[in-house]
């Protein structure tokens, strides 16, 4: 466990810089998303009411009041997101070609530690999975912020406050990422670990077979996407709406846990029997 963990810190290590990058962006182009959004918004509020001589009220029933979803329709506040989002994507190709590919073929060394293979498997799929919660967990500290700042900037009579819940709740990238309930944090994040491993049984059957391995790491996430998917597919072409959706819920459960166990196990495989170092 005490050399799982030191890997672990170590893939931290390696990310930190560009991750700490990520962190900055977000922070300052979130809060910029709300002062210029804040700002437009009460500028066409002194255009009409000063210059144009309306009333706070005839202002409102026309444009309608400054909430939040004026400010995440700003690509300030969603790009970060999704630079987020696509960075961390290609970390989990990068996290394993940069062992082979970088400087003295780094990955036998990885390999050679006094340890079983699978902590290392581990070890990057862990430090994925913490990159992820880390960027969750800035996003909800965020929010709070960005709306007292949104609150401070903008008059009551021309604002429409949202709980935090109701923030995310009506921005669906936020949805996705902050789920509203447990079962659906088990979904999406099950669905999300489930595909790192799937990638990382890809890149291993690559790396073993090369040329014929990449058809046969397309084959086996073509297979993993059926085989996850397929209560879905019974109940729409087969079945036709014969299970619940509970019931669904826990086959895909199933499923999931099918594809995430073969994936480590075929994985595992290929690391110990076919990688000689």
């Amino acid at each position: 466990m005490n050399r799982y963990l030191k890997l672990v810190n170590f893939e931290l290590g390696r990310f930190m810089k560009i991750y700490i990058a990520l962190i900055g962006i977000t922070i300052v182009s979130q809060l910029a998303a709300v002062i210029i959004s804040s700002k437009s918004y009460l500028n066409n509020a002194n255009q009409a009411i000063h210059v144009d001589r309306m009333t706070i009220e005839a202002f409102v029933e026309q444009y309608g009041k400054m909430s939040f979803n004026n400010v995440t329709n700003s690509i300030l506040f969603f790009g970060p997101i999704a630079l987020c989002v696509v960075t961390l994507l290609i970390y989990t190709l990068f996290i394993w070609y940069r062992d082979w590919f970088g400087k003295n073929t780094f990955i036998y060394r990885l390999l050679m530690l006094p340890t079983a293979r699978l902590n290392v498997y581990f070890a990057k799929a862990t430090a994925i999975f913490l990159f992820v919660l880390g960027l969750i967990a800035l996003q909800l500290v965020l929010l709070p912020v960005e709306r007292l700042l949104l609150q401070k900037m903008v008059p009551v009579d021309l604002r429409l406050d949202m709980t935090i819940n109701e923030m995310i709740r009506y921005f669906d990238q936020i949805g996705v990422m902050i789920p509203n309930s447990f079962i659906e944090f088990v979904l999406h994040y099950g669905i999300g670990f489930v595909a790192v491993f799937v990638i990382f049984t890809i890149i291993m059957l690559e790396r073993c077979f090369r040329l014929k391995g990449i058809f046969l790491g397309i084959g086996y996430g073509v297979l993993a996407f059926i085989v996850f998917f397929l209560p879905v597919f019974i109940q729409e072409f087969i079945l036709f709406n014969y299970f619940y959706p509970a019931e669904i819920f826990v086959l895909m459960i199933l499923t999931g846990l099918i594809v995430g166990t073969g994936s480590i196990w075929v994985s595992n495989y290929l690391l110990t029997k076919k990688i000689r170092v």
